[in-house]
């Protein structure tokens, strides 16, 4: 018996409308690809298969109009931006499209049509395991913005097979499986077949009798092209993401050795190259781990450039007087952080050793045309390379990274006294360990990029002032600040579709979604008791979905009347999730103390923490298993949860992100002052009308001007104590507050559970040491946060007060869109300008 869904579907014309904009005529398209783009069962037509369909039909649309914009660019020929970036988180495709589109009416009618909810069949879509964290979520806002922005550019990355992991939790804690994203197929990327460049590691250099130097031998891998359409919201222009995949030819493989029955060995370049696109950052505690991490980069920045030189040179074909020189007033290549370092030693190649340019003129075009974006001070993320391991598998690379570092060294001896003492910090390549000499991939950066950016004014200033210090007083024009932001179509019009109407109602228009600073408008409707009503049912309808969620993944059941706190990212000691759950437990044991009659004056609260703690980070992963234990007490303590409970949100995504912050109250950031450069899930829990508590770190600061101090709650040592008091504590000079030692005792006490968490807290006991002496304050700050959280309890209670302190937070989010920030890119460091399709 055929059901209801299939009949419906049967009913629908099968034919192709690949520019429908009527729902009729969307349904028809969707119904022609169910049945002839035929991935599937022909006789099916279930939620996967319509989610198929669905997709290639939007496809279609966005195919004319990527195509209609590259087209333009070809004829115009203006400036462009590469963006190159190890990570994209980018979120469901379905949704992001037909929004930008404005097609999303007219697709959920077709789809009703063919008997389908276009709710449940967005949920069919999985996230593309592109990234981890803030650095891929901003590189994918950053792309939906130039797109929205018309500017001409491109995203390129790599296609990751297995993503970082999938987290699983068990009683043991967190357990990583690889990503299925790829499993079946993903309908939104097109394979460039003609767009395929070779890519060497190993080899030797030859050097020819005219002195000329050339990189030959070793093995040379494939990178395809994979292209990923991202429309900009109402207007025609389409750009791309360019996905490299690796792989080996055909020739690469011995026909002779596999009928011999040397299976593994007949293939093997075949499976080097399969391990490059596997996993984003495999592990590297090991020589092998460094070598496929450097691999991936080189991958990633070759294949690019190469691109992005044919292309340049596509361009000019038929002019004969075109000079390289003109090559930085066409091309802005931006390395997001340092893992596209390699660009710019592979430019420098590329243009001498391939084009023929002399060293100088290679310089200047390469400094002329790649600026740097810092987004870390943790001195392990500020990659430093193994020499050995660079010079095996780049041996031209390091030959050119020597000489680079070498000039540097000349000019800073020749024409800036008094530098010398500062040499050995600013040098690129650091044999300070004779047993371990490293290759600083920051401070190439810096001395080859024309522009070097932080992330926060905070973040910024911090750069100038104590990593980069040195250099920014020899380039002080160099350096400049671009703080960061998100898209207000992702993460406030399309996963909040009712408080982005009641902010469009109020404001009487909807402008504000591509001009933010409309928000402000928000302010003088701030003590509004109607708008207040309106917001509290919006805010409630978000609160009621998170829980529904939270049900289905954990099985927990959590009451929307409760205090929703959120802290949603990365588990990083720096970020101090230990600190929320330390108090949490303080909490939790302060209840149990209580007589009902005090329970019952308690703000009652739902905790939620989720994040991915790196597979190889232990006290990381102490933290999601802690996490786990308190909430597998308390969740079943009848004393207690109807006035706290504890959730960790399993496997956090964009998706995930996308229920959460829409339903959020108060949101956490608490990374200790000076650690987090900027941070831009704050800014779309402020967006979304969610009060902050934090300290002044990272974009924390900027956001609590914006909105306002009284509508922040404030904890914490700042920034520039920071040093001052790790000092205070080497010497002993430490004294721990009662609440934050009874806290932790009470974990040691076996409260929950036989766990042993001795090494956890122990980071946080004695003076100095390795993984001791609490060196990210979190027994420095735990009184002051459990003073803001008990201000928090007293503020929720107010109704009148939340209400309009979350609607001031909306209000004073204008500052915090990634088109804002794009926009400065464009005019302050790439010289580009909008090149809108007619």
């Amino acid at each position: 018996m055929a059901t209801t869904k299939e009949t419906n579907a049967t009913k629908v014309p099968a034919i192709a409308h690949p520019l429908a904009e009527e729902s009729s005529e969307i349904a028809s398209n969707i119904a022609y690809h169910a049945r002839y783009s035929p991935h599937f069962s022909p006789l099916k037509f279930d939620p996967e298969q319509a989610y198929y369909a669905t997709a290639e039909s939007v496809l279609d649309l966005l195919i004319q109009r990527w195509n209609e914009t590259y087209l333009h660019f070809h004829r115009i020929d203006p400036k462009q931006t590469y963006y190159l970036s190890m990570e994209y988180l980018q979120g469901r495709a379905l949704t992001n499209a037909i929004g930008n589109l404005g097609a999303s009416g007219a697709y959920a009618d077709a789809l009703n049509k063919l008997g389908h909810e276009l709710e449940e069949i967005v949920e069919q879509e999985k996230d593309a395991a592109l990234g981890n964290g803030g650095l891929g979520r901003l590189a994918s806002c950053f792309l939906d913005s130039m797109a929205t922005l018309n500017l001409p550019a491109w995203g390129y990355g790599l296609r990751y097979r297995y993503g970082l992991f999938k987290q699983r939790i068990s009683k043991e804690g967190q357990e990583e499986v690889a990503e299925d994203w790829l499993e079946k197929f993903s309908p939104w990327e097109v394979v460039r077949h003609d767009v395929v460049y070779p890519i060497r590691f190993f080899g030797h250099v030859e050097i020819s009798p005219t002195g000329s130097r050339k990189w030959v031998g070793g093995e040379i891998i494939q990178a395809l092209a994979y292209d990923v359409p991202i429309p900009g919201y109402k207007t025609k222009n389409t750009i791309s993401l360019r996905l490299w995949e690796a792989k080996a030819s055909a020739e690469d493989f011995n026909l002779f050795q596999f009928n011999e029955g040397q299976y593994e060995s007949a293939s093997q370049l075949h499976s080097r190259a399969q391990q490059i696109c596997a996993v984003l950052y495999p592990g590297d505690a090991t020589e092998n781990g460094k070598m496929l991490r450097l691999k991936q980069q080189f991958f990633l920045c070759s294949a690019s450039l190469q691109d992005i030189i044919m292309r340049f040179k596509e361009r000019r074909s038929g002019n004969m007087t075109w000079k390289w020189s003109e090559f930085p007033s066409k091309v802005a290549v931006q390395l997001n952080d340092t893992h596209p370092t390699l660009a710019i030693p592979e430019l420098m190649r590329l243009l001498m050793d391939d084009e023929g340019l002399g060293w100088d003129e290679a310089w200047d075009v390469t400094t002329r045309t790649v600026a740097y974006t810092n987004h870390t001070v943790l001195p392990e993320a500020l990659e430093k390379w193994p020499q050995a391991i660079m010079y095996k598998l780049l041996p031209r690379h390091m030959e050119i990274i020597e000489e680079i570092d070498k000039r540097f060294m000349a000019m800073i001896r020749s024409s800036l006294n008094g530098m010398e003492s500062k040499l050995p910090a600013m040098q690129i390549l650091d044999s300070s360990n004779p047993l371990k000499p490293v290759v600083r991939m920051a401070n190439l950066c810096v001395v080859s990029s024309h522009t070097v950016n932080g992330v926060a004014q905070l973040h910024s200033d911090i750069l100038k002032s104590e990593l980069f210090a040195d250099f920014f007083s020899i380039w002080p024009t160099k350096f400049q600040n671009k703080t960061n932001g998100i898209t207000p179509r992702r993460w406030i019009r399309f996963c909040s579709p009712e408080l982005s109407d009641i902010i469009t109602k109020w404001l009487k228009t909807d402008e504000w979604i591509t001009n933010f600073d409309l928000l402000s408008g928000l302010r003088q409707f701030a003590g509004n008791e109607e708008l207040h009503a309106e917001w509290a049912s919006a805010k409630m309808a978000n609160k009621q979905r998170l829980a529904q969620y939270v049900l289905h993944v954990t099985g927990v059941t959590i009451d929307p009347n409760s205090l929703f706190d959120i802290q949603v990212k990365r588990i990083h000691e720096y970020k101090r999730q230990l600190l929320n759950i330390l108090g949490t437990v303080y909490r939790y044991k302060k209840l149990k103390e209580m007589t009902v009659e005090e329970r019952n004056k308690m703000t009652s609260r739902t905790v939620m923490i989720g994040g991915k703690a790196f597979s190889t980070y232990t006290n990381a992963k102490r933290i999601v298993k802690l996490v786990n234990d308190v909430g597998a007490v308390v969740n079943n303590d009848p004393e207690v949860n109807n006035y706290l409970k504890v959730v960790f949100i399993p496997n956090y995504n964009v998706s995930v992100a996308e229920i959460l912050i829409p339903g959020s109250e108060l949101s956490q950031h608490i990374s200790t002052a000076g650690m987090e450069a900027s941070g831009t899930s704050n800014m779309k829990f402020s967006l979304n009308g969610c009060i902050i508590i934090g300290t002044l770190d990272g974009a924390n600061v900027e956001i609590r001007e914006e909105i306002g101090e009284d509508n922040f709650f404030l904890f914490g040592a700042k920034a520039d104590e920071v040093p001052r008091l790790r000092k205070e504590r080497e010497k002993g000079l430490f004294n721990p507050d009662p609440r934050f030692e009874e806290a932790k005792q009470f974990i040691r006490s076996g409260a929950f559970g036989s766990y042993d968490y001795n090494p956890l807290l122990d980071s946080l006991e004695g003076n100095s040491g390795y993984g001791r002496g609490d060196y990210f304050l979190v027994g420095h700050d735990f009184p002051s946060y459990i003073e803001a959280q008990s201000s928090v309890d007293e503020a929720y209670k107010d109704r009148r007060r939340w209400l309009k302190m979350s609607i001031l937070s909306t209000a004073g989010s204008g500052k915090f869109s990634s088109d804002r920030t794009i926009s400065q890119y464009a005019k302050d460091i790439w010289d580009i300008t909008a090149c809108p399709v007619p």
